[in-house]
């Protein structure tokens, strides 16, 4: 794809940032922030980053070539092209459903995709990264979170990734229909038996699939297969 890309120093969003310029852009597009007051995440989630530490942007893309049915495509694809690029540097790295990246059992990155659909089709998609970089100590209550720099004991240049990244992402898109079977590849806990809670009880499951709609299925000790939603169950870790 043909980036155009704009450095920012400082946004309370750089999703709400696109959003707010998305009918100006009709090519793909990124935003990079040094700083985020108001980072988000998943839900009512927010993102803690040290200002110019970290890796904090915004993707936009239109890829009116996806059903609506199959919006999920998008969300595996970005998750794809982060671990890829952060296995050049670390080992364990998997992508924990739905779009989380870790490193062994913590978190150096999160995703936040927001769609916008028009007949049938996705006519907008803007896909927020925060990838823990160079920060060192982390002080909100987020349970794990870990930086490269953590992991590494390195420095590292925040833009060598992001072209990295953005150069992973064209890859991806390039063999879209590849794109769920490296995500299946690469998922966290994908063999054995782990604990999870859902609204009536804590168990011990295994992970069976992720469906192409992005729907969690996972079959616990006795046998019993269950079909989740995002946010209707909880990693215990």
């Amino acid at each position: 794809m043909n980036w155009e890309i704009v450095h920012i120093d400082e946004t309370d969003s750089t999703n709400r940032w696109v959003k707010d310029d998305l009918h100006e852009r009709k090519r793909p597009f990124c935003v990079v922030a040094d700083y985020q007051t108001a980072g988000r995440g998943c839900g009512t989630n927010t993102w803690e980053s040290e200002r110019g530490k970290n890796l904090l942007f915004s993707m936009l893309i239109h890829p009116t070539e996806i059903p609506a049915s199959r919006q999920f495509l998008v969300s595996m694809a970005m998750a794809n092209s982060i671990a890829k690029v952060v296995s050049k540097y670390v080992n364990n790295v998997s992508i924990k459903w739905p779009n989380d990246i870790y490193v062994g059992n913590h978190k150096i990155c999160g995703i936040l995709i927001e769609n916008h659909l028009q007949g049938g089709v996705i006519k907008d998609s803007i896909l927020g990264v925060g990838l823990n970089v160079n920060q060192l100590r982390f002080v909100s209550d987020a349970p794990n979170p870990v930086s490269l720099a953590n992991l590494t004991g390195q420095e590292f240049d925040t833009e060598m990734l992001l072209q990295q990244i953005l150069a992973s992402f064209d890859a991806e898109w390039a063999d879209i229909e590849g794109v769920r079977s490296r995500y299946l590849e690469q998922l966290y806990r994908r063999t054995g038996f782990y604990r999870y809670r859902d609204a009536c009880e804590e168990f011990f499951a295994e992970l069976m699939t992720v469906e192409e709609d992005g729907h969690l299925i996972l079959r616990k000790i006795d046998g019993y297969t269950k079909r989740y939603e995002f946010k209707e169950v909880t990693y215990i870790l």
